[in-house]
């Protein structure tokens, strides 16, 4: 099948790109619209180079299966505009990245980095951590009890809950973890007005943000290197790589990815549970009635969510997919929230059920990049919802929840609510 014939509609392309879409929900009218009538298709938004579109489960696991076909590191793994990706060239003397995390590798490389800092992910390791982990979780309930029956549940208590946990384990002391939020919003929310740095709202680019980040971790890291700990700063600090000690740039990188993603995506899933059980008070009964239902509420909240909306994909050598075929350094973007909300695979995908089974949602990705923290996020969750559940005795929402503007990774930013604690 030729280029032109699987064109996305203008329309449905610029969506695509289109930061507000995701915040409004035009997105899944979107998505909807091309898993029925061009599920495989390639788009042209007017300022990016060409890219095709994967919006069914089926494909973008097929995707995710093949590491070595489809890759990470030429190209940026996340969606960029022609003048920005141009910007980014020129300021890396090429590189299409301004840091080398995860994200941003293959193989061989990847799975060496991927090992550095994989055990202290593991449920073995992570159990050890699960009495200072509920400690957090009961003073967030605590604190949420303490603003009367009435809060935003983003603003005090999602945002703050898992950011708490992910900065203990990387030795971040408490006072410095509104900088570490701050930041964390200004990167993810570069083209939300009221999340991006003030002097350069609805930009593309963040080089400020990430100085700010290296000029903070530079210092821990020195001081980790000198004094090491039983933290995962130090693990990162005196890591070593094919026998020689991690670049600064790398070094830096890892600290941003782990310290950025290790709380924003969990504090979107945990807002999106308390936005999914305001609207179905049957859901909230449910689980009420059965605590075992909140490993499912968990996942639920997850998929229904799905923080990561969008990772970019280089071909690596001509294929055929989808009934299309594709040429070698094509471009093309995975859309988990679609897949998510796939049909053919999902029974009412559009409905909040805490008891959904099977759930088998693509947040967390798939293949050698499933999510390196996926246990600690659901153990997150899970804590904090045996420990507010059976205290919350009703709860609904006290005005309109907004969504943040991000093609990338985003989630609920404002989320009012009432609610009666005992």
């Amino acid at each position: 099948m030729t280029k032109a014939s699987a064109r996305i509609p203008d329309e449905h392309a610029q969506t695509l790109v289109d930061p507000a879409a995701y915040a409004d929900g035009r997105i899944h009218e979107t998505y909807a619209w091309l898993r029925v009538n061009n599920a495989f298709g390639r788009a042209e938004p007017k300022g990016y180079e060409p890219f095709w579109v994967a919006t069914r489960h089926a494909d973008i696991l097929e995707i995710s299966r093949q590491n070595a076909l489809f890759l990470n590191g030429a190209k940026s793994p996340t969606i960029v505009n022609q003048e920005t990706d141009a910007r980014i060239r020129e300021m890396t003397g090429g590189s299409p990245h301004l840091l080398r995390t995860l994200i941003h590798m293959d193989a061989p490389d990847h799975h060496k980095y991927r090992a550095l800092t994989q055990a202290w992910f593991m449920p073995q390791n992570l159990r050890a951590m699960e009495e200072r982990i509920r400690g957090v979780a009961r003073a967030a309930v605590d604190q949420m009890a303490a603003t009367g029956g009435q809060c935003d549940f983003v603003r005090e208590v999602a945002l703050h809950y898992p950011l708490r946990v992910v900065m203990e384990i990387m030795g971040v002391p408490r006072e410095d973890e509104p900088r570490m939020l701050m930041l964390t919003q200004e990167l993810f929310g570069a083209a939300d007005p009221e999340l991006a740095r003030k002097e350069d709202p609805g930009a593309k680019l963040t080089p400020g943000v990430i100085t700010d980040f290296f000029e903070y971790f530079r210092k821990l890291s020195a001081d980790r290197r000198a004094n090491p700990t039983d933290d995962l700063s130090s693990v990162i600090a005196n890591s070593v790589i094919d026998g020689q000690p991690i670049s600064e740039f790398e070094a830096m990188s890892y600290y941003i990815i782990v310290a950025t993603a290790g709380h924003d995506t969990t504090s979107s899933s945990t807002g999106g549970a308390i936005w999914g059980l305001a609207e179905n008070p049957a859901e909230l009964a449910k689980l009420k009635a059965d605590p075992s239902l909140i490993a499912g509420l968990v996942d639920e909240s997850i998929r229904w969510t799905t923080p990561v909306k969008t990772f970019m994909r280089t071909v690596a050598e001509p294929t055929h997919l989808a009934g299309r075929d594709l040429a070698a350094q094509d471009w093309l973007m995975l859309c988990y929230a679609s897949g998510n909300r796939d049909e053919a695979v999902f029974d009412d995908p559009q409905a909040f059920r805490v008891d959904r089974k099977p759930n088998r949602h693509l947040a967390f990705g798939y293949g050698a990049h499933l999510c390196l923290g996926q246990h600690l996020a659901k153990m997150e969750m899970r804590i904090l919802w045996e420990e507010l559940i059976p205290r919350l005795e009703s709860l609904e929402l006290a005005g309109m929840p907004q969504m943040s503007q991000a093609v990338f990774v985003n989630g609920p930013k404002t989320l009012p609510i009432r609610f009666r604690l005992h």
